[in-house]
């Protein structure tokens, strides 16, 4: 049976069609421009127009509805990990509705909650567990969902952009601590692996789109060509007298400042550590020469997420990786 993967984002709808599992295949791929500009509808309206895009998106590649897994964005996420004393699971889901009233800003009767146990110690050893509480208000999340029910499909998973990210990164417990930045359209996702185990999620509501937008208004371009020149010239100061690099370093340098505050709360948590690596993820990380700008910025080494490596299918040449993260993670989640 193939599964569907989809990561609907405000600037495209990303689709990855496969078998799924910890080896998975690919079988389609498709990214297609979103015309609406939403990618969690608030109402009726924006609801039918998703509605209409999904469809399309659907037959006009050949995509399959049987196993179809589904993202939710950090902008209507609440995300938290929190230390608490060692509970059994059976103490534990008594008493997570108390943590989540402590720790998720969202009225207990409008909350929808996920919790995972990210670490829990040996048992003579009275550390700590840490949970991750992953909480939106159900309103959200039953409009999103009822898109699908709309279109006769039934969404076998629902989860959020960073855990689906996170997967398709493979980390294991060697690997130095990172700070992952997911580069979407509309805001800047971090988070931060620490010997391969989550230890802190944000999300900052700028992302591509306030780079597109300094070209359009710097240099006089429509969305489209503004688009068009940040992914094929970026930071290249050779390319057009340099004016490209030039109108997209203010708005990189809102963005830098929010990653360099996301690496300074880590080190105040953890003043023994620091951050020796950065993952950019998403449709602005191929940028021209951004990585060596993020780099000299952070003082770290800079990589660009490669959710393809390893897998197998064919992968159209038309296709940007760092923005396919999502949807890997989500066709790699085992059922």
């Amino acid at each position: 049976m193939s599964t569907l993967a989809l990561d609907i984002g405000t600037y495209s709808i990303k689709a990855i069609a496969g078998t799924a599992g910890p080896k998975p295949k690919i079988e389609r791929i498709a990214e297609v421009f979103n015309t609406t500009g939403i990618a969690v509808p608030t109402d009726d309206v924006s609801q039918d127009k998703l509605v209409n895009l999904i469809e399309s998106v659907i037959v006009d590649n050949d995509l399959p509805r049987t196993d179809v897994r589904i993202s939710l964005p950090e902008s209507v996420i609440s995300t938290k990990i929190i230390e608490i004393p060692p509970l059994s699971d059976a103490e534990l889901a008594s008493a997570i509705g108390w943590q989540a009233e402590q720790h998720i800003p969202i009225p207990p009767e409008e909350l929808a909650l996920e919790y995972q146990v990210l670490y829990r110690g040996p048992k003579k050893e009275k550390e700590p567990m840490r949970i991750l509480l992953v909480g939106a208000r159900k309103q959200i999340v039953d409009r999103f969902v009822d898109m699908f029910h709309i279109l006769g499909i039934e969404p076998s998973l629902v989860e959020t952009h960073m855990i689906s990210l996170i997967r398709s990164l493979m980390f294991t417990p060697e690997d130095p601590n990172t700070m992952i930045v997911h580069l979407g359209a509309s805001s800047m996702n971090m988070s931060i692996i620490q010997k391969g185990e989550l230890t802190f999620v944000t999300s900052h509501m700028n992302g591509g789109q306030l780079l597109t937008k300094a070209l359009e208004q710097t240099v006089g371009l429509d969305q489209h060509q503004a688009e068009k020149y940040k992914r094929t010239y970026g930071l290249d100061e050779t390319q057009f007298q340099g004016k490209v690099a030039a109108a997209l370093l203010p708005g990189l340098q809102i963005l830098t400042a929010e990653m360099k505050k996301s690496i300074q709360f880590f080190v105040t948590q953890n003043p023994t550590e620091s951050i020796q690596r950065v993952v950019l993820s998403g449709g602005t990380a191929a940028m021209p020469n951004l990585v060596q700008y993020i780099a000299q910025e952070l003082g770290t080494e800079v990589l660009v997420a490669a959710p393809f490596t390893g897998i197998d299918g064919a992968i159209p040449e038309t296709i940007n990786p760092p923005a396919m993260g999502v949807c890997m993670g989500l066709l790699l989640r085992e059922m």
